[in-house]
């Protein structure tokens, strides 16, 4: 059994592994052997749904029972982009003056090699009888659409009788510096979609057509017409953006028959998807016409009252960097979402300045700094 793994090598090691969702490239064979050497037993949890791309997935487990902490992510990166925008290969995994480079690096590959080589520290120092339960739950369709990953995870750990205690979600949480934020809530996010339906026509003869525009920017002015809410005592004020806006009308003297536009919700916990969709039909319904609305909710809004989980990385964090996080809910959603059904959650990882584009990078001494305070949150979560 090898006591040490170095996450800078790891990280970089799997950036090399070029795994746009839904692929895997093999990056989840980089982090099993990496596993197994410091004596994980890793399992794949391979997860297919019909019209939907299979997805690799990984649990990894060391310890003989006991309270369970467990580490999540994603080894699933966003596409590079232009290759020409990189002063690197993006999945090159090239260290720089100081910095990792590659697609992946903060988001989250980087956080990965950093538990990975906390538990394997941690384990070194306390043998592999202490205690308790380690475990990393690493999906590869976090970036995608969230069907074939962490979701069907959770549900074979329950059908398996595991139970966690505890979970950190290595997202790039840090605005600015290490140890500025812990994520310990995210908004929800609701999408709709509507399509208006008029009577098209000759733009000289609208007393003959139904303007489909005309009653689609009457809706959508309805929506933003006034704030969701004020926001809560964890949570920003939800807000509505419209995204989109199309009649398809190539011709300047034709009344459009049908309109469509997109908006995306992202709400705290004051509303529920549910109730969002009562709310925009009601309001749709205030203005009148015939109308379609396809509503999706990605993820319910969620909320971890701060406490125990995200005391001890903030201890952590202080004790490494000088700064005490900041409790926060900003941002998009994670999977944290579904997690938080099972077990207290809490978010926290690399900085996120340059996650999703050219040139992302994190520094490396930062991957060590983040390797050393897992090491403290599993010192401080084993000792309780």
């Amino acid at each position: 059994m090898n006591a040490a793994l170095d996450p800078v090598g790891l990280a970089a090691d799997l950036i090399r592994r070029p795994s746009v969702t839904p692929a895997d490239a093999g990056a989840l064979d980089v982090l099993a052997g990496a596993l197994e050497t410091v004596g994980f037993t890793c399992t794949r949890l391979p997860f297919t749904e019909a019209g939907t791309p299979d997805i690799a997935n990984l649990f990894a487990r060391i310890g003989t029972g006991g309270r369970h902490f467990c580490f999540a992510g994603h080894t699933d990166v966003v596409p590079a982009g232009d290759a020409a925008s990189w002063s690197v290969d993006p999945f090159g995994g090239i260290v720089r003056d100081g910095w990792l480079l590659g697609r992946g690096a903060a988001d989250m590959k980087g956080a990965i090699a950093c538990f990975a080589a906390a538990a394997a520290r941690f384990v070194a120092a306390r043998g592999p009888d202490f205690g308790g339960t380690i475990s990393l739950l690493i999906t590869g369709d976090e970036e995608g659409p969230a069907i074939n990953g962490t979701v069907k995870m959770l549900d074979w750990l329950a059908a398996q009788g595991h139970k966690l205690d505890a979970c950190v979600v290595g997202e790039p949480t840090n605005a600015r510096a290490l140890g500025d934020m812990i994520k310990v809530g995210r908004r929800g996010s609701l999408t709709g979609h509507l399509t208006v339906h008029g009577v098209g026509g000759h733009t000289a003869y609208p007393h003959l057509a139904d303007n489909a525009a005309h009653r689609l920017v009457a809706m959508l002015t309805a929506l933003t017409a006034q704030p969701l809410d004020g926001g809560t005592g964890h949570f920003q004020a939800s807000t509505l953006q419209i995204s989109t806006i199309d009649v398809g009308n190539p011709a300047t003297n034709v009344i459009p028959a049908t309109a469509r536009a997109s908006f995306n919700i992202r709400f705290n916990d004051i509303w529920s998807g549910a109730g969002l969709e009562n709310w925009l039909c009601q309001t749709l319904d205030g203005v009148g016409g015939r109308y379609e609305l396809d509503v999706r909710v990605s993820g319910e809004s969620f909320l971890t009252p701060p406490g125990a989980i995200a005391e001890l990385i903030a201890d952590a964090a202080e004790a490494e960097t000088g700064r005490r996080p900041e409790f926060s809910t900003t941002g998009g959603t994670s999977d944290a979402r579904f997690i938080n059904r099972f077990c207290a959650v809490a978010e926290f990882g690399l900085v996120g300045l340059t996650m999703h584009k050219a040139d992302e990078a994190v520094p490396t001494a930062d991957i060590e700094a983040l390797t050393r305070i897992y090491l403290g949150v599993l010192e401080r979560f084993f000792a309780a």
